[in-house]
């Protein structure tokens, strides 16, 4: 039954569609990247990024080179929607595209981390089937079915996105709407919404509705009764997101997925209305069956094996950030804080103050004083910059964070050498100290 299910063969229209769709905006991304200036803060300015820790070696490219990176990430968006050397250009994007988001965190954001997983996908799904350059070249690899799994691994990578964000809002500061709060206050000076937007009434029903929407959007849109109005809901929901969070792409990639709920007769008529109609016929499984279902079955296991790991690492994650990136925990947590570095001669025992404005960017700054992953590879960055001029160095730091509008706290061992640590990935750093009760 399972095997009928996900290879029964369908129309490929949502696929295409979809194909096009997602072209189109990752131009947008990396064109609007280039013209609103995100390429010259996150990754021209700065005298180093704070990479992935592991692949520090991953920097920018000197001088205007990522100008010429991200026109040609764009470029290759724009040959992804016209399906020219559809593989090529899908897989060379998505490699660039992971370059970039291992390449800096400054500016992290869940949506940069999903689209490196949909580019990926779309690797090996036939999306250049049909409407393309590459069907047009080659009429032989024209199709306009799809096997079924192709819908359903978008859909369960959906579910998991939705259900995991849904999930991280259980807890006091979204429940009691603070975080909410919080999120709006910094809106304030938006013509005509921003004074709305501080309603305490407005908070609450954001706060309700947003948990609600997470949980139930994905299953609202596979059951035919409630689709139409789960759509009108992804629409207000996403484009209120867009206009008040300014996230880019994100809210339009989210309401370009709903092309796979709804039946691709529908999509056909409504954006191929020269495509010819699939016309079923007995479905055959691939040969390869087995092997699909084992490589999809193992990516999804680790889509939901992620976003729970921080349960294994002492602490919460609220507070310490273990175990927060590719989790899905989405505007969940505002954070500052104030951290004095200071760098200690081995040899000879002086103290140096280190002056933050010499060695970083403002948003690096805020990130450096807040998060212990970027205090610890700043430290890092210090004993590095120090022995390049032949001086071995111990780094502290005094750092008092705050979380949600919290009174800061006490939050690194200020008599742990930074410099000399290792971090741990897959369990607690003892230097984060625990919250005081």
């Amino acid at each position: 039954m399972l095997e009928r299910f996900l290879f029964t063969k369908i129309d490929n229209s949502p696929l295409v569609v979809f194909r096009m769709l997602f072209g189109v905006l990752v131009s947008f991304e990396c064109y609007g990247s280039i013209l609103t200036g995100w390429v010259k803060r996150n990754l021209i300015d700065p005298s180093f990024t704070f990479s992935f820790i592991g692949l520090e070696w991953l920097q920018p490219l000197p001088g205007f080179g990522m100008y010429f990176y991200f026109f040609a990430m764009g470029t290759l968006g724009i040959c992804i929607a016209l399906g020219y050397k559809y593989r090529i250009s899908v897989l060379s994007f998505t490699i660039l595209w992971a370059g970039v988001y291992f390449m800096q965190k400054t500016a992290y954001n869940n949506h940069y981390y999903l689209l490196l997983l949909i580019s990926g996908m779309m690797f090996f799904l036939p999306a250049h089937k049909d409407y393309s350059l590459d069907a047009k070249r080659h009429p032989r690899i024209r199709a306009h079915s799809m096997y079924a799994y192709v819908k359903w691994v978008i859909v369960l990578q959906l579910l998991i996105v939705y259900t995991y964000a849904a999930i991280a809002k259980l807890y006091g500061d979204w429940l009691d709407f603070s975080v909410i709060e919080i999120l709006f206050k910094g809106k304030a000076h938006y013509p005509v919404v921003g004074h709305w937007l501080q309603n305490t009434s407005l908070h609450q029903f954001i706060g309700v509705s947003g948990f609600l929407f997470d949980l139930l959007i994905v299953p609202a849109l596979l059951w035919k009764p409630t689709r139409k109005w789960a759509f009108i809901a992804s629409v207000f929901f996403h484009l209120f997101n867009s206009i008040i969070f300014q996230i880019g792409i994100f809210p339009y990639l989210a309401l370009a997925f709903t092309v796979f709920f709804f039946p691709p007769e529908v999509i056909r008529k409504l954006f191929l209305k020269k495509k010819a109609p699939y016309l079923e016929v007995e479905s055959v499984a691939p040969p390869d069956r087995n092997w699909i279902v084992a490589l999809w079955g193992l990516y999804l296991l680790v889509q939901l094996i992620l976003p729970v790991r921080h349960h294994f690492i002492k602490g919460d994650v609220l507070w310490t950030e273990e175990g927060h990136r590719m989790s899905w925990r989405m505007m969940l947590r505002s954070r500052e804080g104030m951290a004095t570095y200071r760098v200690v001669n081995k040899a000879t025992n002086d103290v140096y103050l280190v002056d933050l404005n010499t060695y970083l960017t403002k948003a690096q700054q805020r990130k450096v004083a807040s998060y212990p992953d970027f205090m610890w590879q700043f430290a890092q960055y210090l004993k590095r910059e120090y022995k390049a001029e032949g001086i071995e160095v111990s780094v502290f730091v005094d750092a008092n964070v705050g979380v949600n509008g919290k009174p800061k706290q006490p939050f690194i061992d200020p008599e742990t050498d930074l410099a000399e640590v290792r971090w741990n990935y897959f369990c607690h750093n003892p230097w984060i100290l625990p919250p005081k009760q």
